[in-house]
Parts: C-alpha cells; sequence; structure tokens
C-alpha cells in the first residue's frame, strides 16, 4: 500500500488508474503525428459564467432594462457588442475568436443547459461532467466513459490539465495529468536518478501493480519530452507566459506531436460574477479576454489538427437575467455553449430563443433552457467521433436525444 500511494503522490499515475489498469499490459503506439485523428477538447468555465453577457440578446429590450449598469451596448455604439447575426452580439473582449465566427468554425447554442434546477456550484458541476442531471450516485464522468468506448489501450490518450483528476474524467480508464502554469513540466522525485533506478528495480516483475509503474513512467517521460521540447522551441527559449494561454498552448502541442491523445480537458475559474461584473469593461470583460486570447492560442497551436478537432466550452449554469444590486450577477439556470472546430457547421446561434419578458423567464428569474446540453454533446460525438447508438449509451447513460443539434460535419 505505502509503494501503490507513493506512485500516486509522485504524480505518476491517479488511484483510479492504479485500480482500473489491473493485469492488462499497456502497449504504446509511436508517437508520429497524425492530422486526421479525431480530437476532442473541453474547456469548463467553472463558476457559471453569464451567458447572456457572453453572447448578447441585443435585439430584447428587456435585457437592457434588467442590466441598466451591466449591459453590453448595441452594435455600432461606444464597447458595444459585435454583432453576429442582426439578434445576438458576442461581447467585445472577444474579438480574436471573430475569424473563426465569420470561417463558420464556430457556432453557439443559446438557452442551453441542464435541466436539473440546482443552483448550488457543486451539484451543478457534478451532474454535466457525469452527464447524468439530479443524479449524485453517479461514479464516473461522460469523458472517462467516452474514453472506455474508444479506448485504444494506451494511457496517454486521454490529457486533463491541473493537478487532480477532475470529475468529468474520473472513472476506470487511466488518464494522464499535467500541471497548469510553468509546473507543467516540473521534475517528480521519480526523475532522481537513484531514486527512479531503484523504483526501476523494485517493480521489475510482472505482477499489476509493477506493470502499472512502468506504464506510469511511460506517459509521464512521453509528456515531459514533449513539454520540454515545446519549452525550449517557443520565444527561443523563453518560458510561456503564465494563465490559460499557456496551458492551452502546452496541449496543442502536445496533441499535435502525438496523436495517440485524442481526449483533452481544462478548466478555469473566476466567473462566479456576485459583486462589480462590469459591463464591457470589468471582471468578466478581463476573463473574456483571457479565455478569448487562450482559444486563439489553442486553434493556432493546433495547426493543421484544428480541422479535425472540436473544442466544447461549458459551464455549470448561467446567471440571472436581472443584475443584483452588488453590480453583478447571481446563480441562474440557461446559459450559452461554444463549439469551435474544422468541421462545424458555425457562424450561427443555434438553440430556441424563449425570451427574456418576465413571462418567459424560468422561475421568473433566469434565462429558460431550450435544449439539453446532452443533446450538444451528443451531436458531437455522433458526428465528429462516429459513435453508434448503442456507444452513445454507454456514454450518456439513461438519456436519448430528443433534438438533433446539427453542429458537426458540413
Amino acid at each position: 500500500m505505502k509503494r501503490r500511494n507513493f506512485l500516486i503522490q509522485s504524480g505518476i499515475f491517479s488511484a483510479t488508474a492504479i485500480t482500473a489498469i489491473g493485469s492488462n499490459v499497456i502497449v504504446a503506439r509511436s508517437a508520429n503525428p497524425n492530422s486526421d485523428q479525431k480530437r476532442l477538447i473541453v474547456i469548463f468555465l467553472r463558476g457559471a459564467v453569464d451567458g447572456l453577457n457572453v453572447v448578447v440578446p441585443y435585439s430584447e429590450t428587456a435585457y437592457y432594462q434588467a442590466r441598466p449598469q451591466i449591459a453590453i451596448p448595441q452594435p455600432g455604439k461606444e464597447g458595444g457588442v459585435i454583432d453576429l447575426d442582426g439578434r445576438f452580439g458576442l461581447h467585445p473582449a472577444l474579438a480574436p475568436l471573430m475569424p473563426e465566427w465569420q470561417e463558420n468554425s464556430l457556432a453557439f447554442v443559446h438557452a442551453c443547459g441542464s435541466p436539473d434546477p440546482t443552483r448550488s456550484h457543486f451539484d451543478a458541476q457534478q451532474y454535466m461532467e457525469n452527464a447524468t442531471p439530479g443524479d449524485k450516485h453517479t461514479q464516473d464522468g461522460w469523458m472517462n466513459r467516452l474514453l472506455g468506448v474508444i479506448s485504444q489501450k494506451t494511457p496517454i490518450q486521454a490529457v486533463s490539465v491541473g493537478e487532480t483528476t477532475p470529475g468529468i474524467f474520473s472513472g476506470r480508464m487511466p488518464v494522464a495529468n499535467i500541471a497548469s502554469g510553468r509546473n507543467a513540466s516540473r521534475a517528480l522525485p521519480i526523475d532522481r536518478t537513484q531514486l527512479a533506478a531503484a523504483f526501476d528495480q523494485l517493480y521489475g516483475g510482472n505482477d499489476p501493480l509493477s506493470q502499472t509503474y512502468r506504464q506510469g513512467r511511460m506517459v509521464h517521460e512521453a509528456i515531459v519530452k514533449d513539454l520540454d521540447s515545446e519549452m525550449h522551441l517557443a520565444n527561443n527559449g523563453a518560458p510561456l507566459p503564465d494563465g490559460f494561454a499557456g496551458d492551452a498552448q502546452r496541449l496543442a502541442q502536445l496533441m499535435l506531436k502525438d496523436s495517440r491523445i485524442e481526449l483533452g480537458f481544462m478548466a478555469l475559474g473566476g466567473w462566479d460574477t456576485h459583486v462589480n461584473q462590469g459591463n464591457t469593461q470589468g471582471q468578466l470583460a478581463r476573463n473574456l479576454k483571457k479565455l478569448g486570447s487562450g482559444l486563439a492560442a489553442l486553434i493556432k497551436g493546433l495547426e493543421n489538427v484544428y480541422q479535425n478537432t472540436t473544442i466544447v466550452v461549458m459551464s455549470e449554469f448561467g446567471r440571472t437575467v436581472k443584475q443584483n444590486d452588488n453590480g453583478g450577477t447571481d446563480h441562474g439556470h440557461g446559459n450559452v455553449m461554444w463549439v469551435l472546430g474544422g468541421k462545424i457547421r458555425g457562424g450561427k446561434v443555434y438553440g430556441e430563443w424563449p425570451g427574456l419578458s418576465t413571462a418567459q423567464l424560468y422561475q421568473g428569474r433566469d434565462l429558460a433552457i431550450t435544449t439539453d446540453f446532452r443533446d450538444v454533446i451528443s451531436a458531437v460525438l455522433s458526428d465528429h467521433l462516429h459513435l453508434n447508438e448503442a456507444k452513445l449509451n454507454q456514454v450518456l447513460l439513461n438519456y436519448t436525444s430528443t433534438i438533433k443539434v446539427a453542429l458537426i460535419v458540413k
């Protein structure tokens, strides 16, 4: 048990990976670039982003009445939204993403989210990561279940950016983690020559734990090698910038260099804007600017791999239509999902728009949900990753999509 805990604490493998692998021997394929390999990246905005100030319904008078201080002005006005389709506009801080919209590789699904009524961050995030709204008993995340149905039996097939394995990747399938920021390629205790030699000798057998140790070492060495190479090439050896853009560039470089990596996950916090949310300027605008720059860096870094990549941006729920007395917004319901990628049928805001008049609001205060977030995921999995109905049922438990969100494959 002490040896097992060492592997976990050293960052070699997660506890779920050690439990899951058992006696299976994982044979790594060569890390040859393959731009035709289908990839999926999910970015979770933790804290409930205000979708109404991301994709703004500027044609709705009720929007401006409910938000006298924090509404984003109409197109053409100072600090106004960037017009998308004559009804909705994009927050100006997200201007770096407009080329994707104009090239029809960016789409939004508005009035979208989880049908569960909870306003708890913890519960709502769990429901969206497990894809079983209202059910707290689901033990694994939908991306881990997805990994189970597409697995090529290599532990480097899925990469999560962050110190710990998120709920969306929790489960029986092994997932590789890289730390965020400058710690991404930090040395682990096992990287020390004498310690590594001792453990190599200790775990030289064919028992399950020894096999797991060797597999973990292989994953760690492969990822650190790719990261070290990328760090030296960027800016003539200068370190990458801190924050989301830097993490996005690292993930892009890993996927570009190693076609074994098919799934990626990143999370970005700071979206719980109860106080001083701002409009064109302020807290939300600053975060959106970082997000937009990071997504642009991710797309650029993927290079030709982007043509076969889909990026989904989601958050646990939206925020109240009416601003509060502190210049912010409170926990809401409906939100907006983003979908980007080389094969996206973009340049469109999808979803049935319910309106913002009082009679149209959910519980008299929030944007109503007309599209279940699992409909979007289902469309991505079926049209992009080509999962059949049987495999979809293994990923999206006890759920059958009732609305076809035709986002994928032009």
